[in-house]
């Protein structure tokens, strides 16, 4: 299973058997097979009928499309859904568990610290000449990995749940990573922070994309499992937003990181790759066909990752799904 990245404007898509034809103009680009499609990603004018977009959509293919000006919208149309009603009930009942809650954001907030700490480790080993800021922020982020370690569920009727502690500890611990991260960049790229909406630097620009791609993966686990992705725990429940594929991608968002880090170590990413349009940078053609090429060996196993993480959250929601609900003593 793979994805198909198309990113040429006029691009015009038929279903011919049972494969995807792509058409420019009138001239047959290629076909594949939909049983080896998995996701389709649109980022040009692509022009699809809605019996061959219904057809996908059986089929269990993803599509997720940019559009708007440099891209700033996005679309997200998901397969078909698992139809056990017991995994929405049991989703729906851990969100008013205070210490489930808890314990599943602590588990999150935990694992994307150490991947942070992991991540600058190398990264001092590799770079003697930064050593003294990179340690400077590992120290940062012990301190914070140590203080979320020692964090024990509140009692339930505590403001929060203790939720808002865990993330003021994220917050100290997300400034201490960049302050290191943002080290490991040439100076060149005018890195010196997370930025977004819109990126102001290629590597903003960069993370951009690839956090929105992995979210799409989160979102589209969640819905072939059959959860709301709607519903999360650690994120506030937010108009619109996927709380639970955000809760998901917290603790994958360092490899993320290290990807991004690595295509502008080897060069594939370069700062010409990139133009500017008003106050965003935007990543150019060139640049988006490396970036797809070099990203598509790099999700796959996330892609599997996320799909066993999604699998046994839903089996353990099935099971407190059809639970019965206790009932309150009479008065």
């Amino acid at each position: 299973m793979s994805t198909l990245y198309l990113d040429r404007r006029d691009l015009r898509l038929t279903l011919e058997g049972s494969a995807l034809a792509i058409y420019a103009g009138e001239r047959r680009q290629g076909t594949v097979p939909l049983h080896l499609l998995q996701t389709l990603v649109m980022r040009s004018k692509v022009t699809l009928d809605s019996a061959l977009l219904a057809r996908l959509a059986d089929a269990g293919i993803g599509i997720l499309a940019f559009g708007g000006r440099g891209a700033s919208k996005l679309a997200m149309v998901q397969g078909r859904g698992h139809n056990d009603g017991a995994r929405r009930i049991g989703q729906y009942r851990r969100y008013d568990d205070p210490t489930w809650c808890f314990d599943w954001a602590r588990t999150l907030v935990r694992g994307k610290l150490r991947r942070q700490h992991r991540l600058l480790a190398r990264a001092a080993a590799e770079r003697p000449d930064l050593r003294r800021p990179l340690r400077q922020a590992l120290e940062r982020l012990e301190q914070a990995r140590a203080r979320v370690a020692a964090e024990t569920a509140p009692h339930p009727t505590a403001p929060g749940g203790g939720l808002e502690r865990l993330r003021g500890l994220e917050g100290a611990a997300a400034a201490a990573y960049f302050s290191g991260y943002t080290q490991l960049f040439a100076p060149a790229l005018a890195f010196t922070g997370r930025n977004r909406r819109p990126p102001r630097d290629p590597v903003n620009a960069a993370l951009s994309l690839g956090y929105t791609l992995l979210h799409y993966e989160a979102v589209r686990a969640c819905q072939v499992a059959g959860l709301d992705p709607i519903i999360g725990y650690y994120h506030v429940l937010d108009f619109g937003r996927e709380s639970l594929a955000c809760d998901l991608i917290e603790p994958l968002r360092p490899l993320v990181d290290a990807w991004v880090l690595a295509q502008f170590a080897e060069r594939n990413l370069r700062p010409d790759h990139f133009t500017r349009e008003d106050a965003a940078c935007l990543l150019g053609k060139t640049g988006r066909a490396r970036f797809y090429a070099a990203y598509q060996p790099f999700i796959r196993p996330r892609q599997r990752l996320l799909r066993r993480l999604v699998r046994n959250l839903a089996t353990e929601f099935a099971r407190a799904g059809i639970q019965p609900v206790p009932s309150e003593p009479p008065p």
